[in-house]
């Protein structure tokens, strides 16, 4: 099974860099190809310590060779995730990026049949006021970093997919929940640079940014 990995978290820098040098092309990956499902998240630290902020989180459910998949997210999460605004260079110094790769696809016997900490989920259900079919997704991590229960990352992934009406316990029901497990890695701008420095033996930084 492919695992996350530093390599996979250093193609992202190593992707974004170059998008903002205006590089043709990020340098060789140094893992191994495949399809997987997989998720680029960046994070930004905030002054005086504390739970980093996200800056872009975007990535596939479906298989997706893995270079390509940690090339294109890499950008689309760092510059389209609509929720935000374009990270721009001047942040480098205080990102970090997560790699993640999904694994085991279950479906569950009902909206609680999963671990917080433990899966991911997946919800699809359908927004009677609209007569449209709605779905989500939260990464294993983030009910447990934000501290809920099953039942408030339920109710919260149901407004992240864009329900507005009243959740109801007959509602979280009709949910069809799929459960998943990831691995994950993460890396700090500054574990990178340090990386970049030891096997490249060069000091990685962006135009516009305030790295040298």
């Amino acid at each position: 099974m492919v695992s996350a990995n530093k390599e996979m978290a250093v193609f992202c820098f190593d992707t974004l860099l170059a998008h903002f040098n205006n590089s043709q092309e990020a340098p060789v990956p140094a893992f191994e190809d495949g399809e997987h499902p997989l998720f680029v998240t960046w994070k930004k630290a905030v002054n005086g310590g504390g739970e980093p902020r996200l800056r872009g989180c975007i990535g596939t459910l479906e298989p997706y060779a893995l270079v390509d998949g940690f090339r294109d997210y890499a950008l689309t999460s760092a510059l389209r995730d609509r929720r935000f605004s374009p990270i721009k260079p001047e942040e480098l110094p205080r990102l970090e990026c997560t790699v993640s790769v999904l694994t085991d696809y279950e479906t569950a016997s009902d909206y609680l049949d999963w671990e917080v900490g433990t899966h991911g989920i997946i919800i699809k259900f359908t927004d009677a006021d609209y007569n449209v079919r709605r779905s989500g997704t939260y990464l294993p991590e983030v009910a447990e970093q934000q501290g809920w229960t099953q039942i408030e990352a339920i109710d919260s992934l149901m407004r992240k997919a864009g329900y507005n009406g009243a959740i109801t316990e007959s509602l979280r029901k009709q949910i069809h929940l799929t459960r998943y497990k990831s691995t994950i890695c993460t890396m700090s701008y500054n574990d990178y640079v340090s990386y970049i420095k030891t096997i490249r033996g060069e000091t990685p930084s962006a135009v516009g940014s305030q790295t040298q």
